[in-house]
Parts: structure tokens; sequence; C-alpha cells
């Protein structure tokens, strides 16, 4: 079968479904799914670590790149796992859990510009999502952003550090606040409208705290003496 006449077809039924069944470029629905089903717990968890990271990441940025690398590898050892081996892939995933959380500590430099990279294109991209741009072309948006925060990551180390610690710290803070109000305080039909009815509403909760987390880290970053790598 042609890829052609299906890529016509998920054009067509973005432009004339609603935001909850448009292209999973956009990944309303997974950020829906942690918003519903975490515990009231879990949420306030989010909530707290999102703050630490959003404005005290740059003092814990190299624990934050290991954890990070660390998922990617159980990502990676699972879809290893279950394009070679099959079966149960968790122990694949905690394998190479390991071994990209060990190889980020020597080159957490390089690392940290590639989380920076990676963050100015969820930026970009959720800026372009938010503007309700074709969403066919989003990759563009965020190719765009993977390119300017790769040069500022690479160009001005601090910046990738405070880019994102403070872009991952307001992801989780908006996720557990969202949850909260969702499941605890009667507001669900509301939360769920805003979420998938308006663009804006998920990258601009994002981005404001993610800019205030930005400022607040460089004020703390410029009054200590030596802060580096």
């Amino acid at each position: 079968m042609s890829i052609f006449p299906l890529l016509a077809q998920a054009t067509e039924a973005a432009e004339t479904t609603p935001l909850s069944t448009a292209s999973s470029l956009v990944p309303v629905d997974l950020i829906w799914e942690y918003i519903t089903n975490i515990n009231l717990l879990e949420a306030l968890t989010f909530i707290s670590f999102g703050i630490v990271c959003l404005f005290y990441g740059w003092r814990v940025f190299k624990v934050l790149v290991c954890i990070c690398f660390g998922l990617i590898g159980i990502f990676v050892g699972i879809k290893i796992n279950e394009l070679f081996v099959g079966g149960n892939g968790i122990y694949v995933g905690l394998i190479f859990m390991i071994l990209f959380a060990l190889c980020s500590v020597p080159f957490v430099r390089w690392g940290v510009s590639l989380l920076g990279a990676v963050a100015g294109s969820m930026i970009t991209g959720g800026l372009w999502f938010a503007l309700s741009l074709p969403e066919n072309y989003l990759w563009a948006g965020a190719l765009i952003g993977l390119i300017a925060g790769g040069m500022i990551s690479f160009i001005i180390f601090k910046a990738a550090v405070m880019l994102f610690t403070s872009l991952g710290g307001s992801s989780l803070m908006v996720v557990g606040i969202l949850a909260v109000l969702y499941q605890h305080m009667g507001t669900a039909e509301d939360v769920r409208a805003y979420v998938f009815d308006y663009n804006w509403f998920v990258p601009v909760l994002i981005v404001v705290p993610m800019a205030l987390g930005m400022v607040v880290q460089w004020q703390l970053i410029k009054k200590t003496k030596e802060w580096d790598i």
C-alpha cells in the first residue's frame, strides 16, 4: 500500500477532527494520560520535584543528566528487545539504563548540550502548535529549535543547563497541578476542555514558568562564585 494516500488521509483528518484525534506528532494524549492516571501523592511529587528542577536545577544538573539518559536507555533497551529478542524486556531495559547513565557521567557536558538542543526543539515545536500553524509541518518548527538550542548549548554551557532543567521542571509541575485540578478540585470538565480545545493552553502553562525559572536560576548562578561543571 502506498504511503502517499495514507498521508493525504491523515492530513484531511487532522483538519476535520478535534485535537484529541489529531496527529500524534503532538503528545497531548500522552500528557492527558498522566494527568488522569497519577494519584494525589504522585501528583504532589511531580509538583515538588518540578519546582526543585525549575529553580535549582543548576545545582543538581549532573544528577538530572544521568536520570534523563537512564530513561533514554530504558526506552532503547525495550525497543531493542522488541525487535531482536522478544519476551519481557524489563531486564534489557535495566541493562541499557545502567549503561546509558554510566556513559553520561564522563560526557556530562555533551549530555547537557544534547538535552539543551532537545529542549529548544520542544519549545519551538510547542509554540508552533500553540499558534495553530499547520501541524503537518510541526517538524520544521521543532527543527529550528533543535538547531538554535544546540548552538546556544554548545556556546553557552550555563544556558543549556538552565534551558533543559527549567523546561523539565515546568513540565513536571504543570502535569502535577493539572492532575490535582482534574481529580480533586471538581474541575475535571474544565481542565479537559482547555487541554483539548485550546492549542495554546498547555504550551503557555509550560513556557511561562520555564521562563521565570530561567530568570531565577540566572540570578542565583550569578551570585555563586566559580560555578561550573
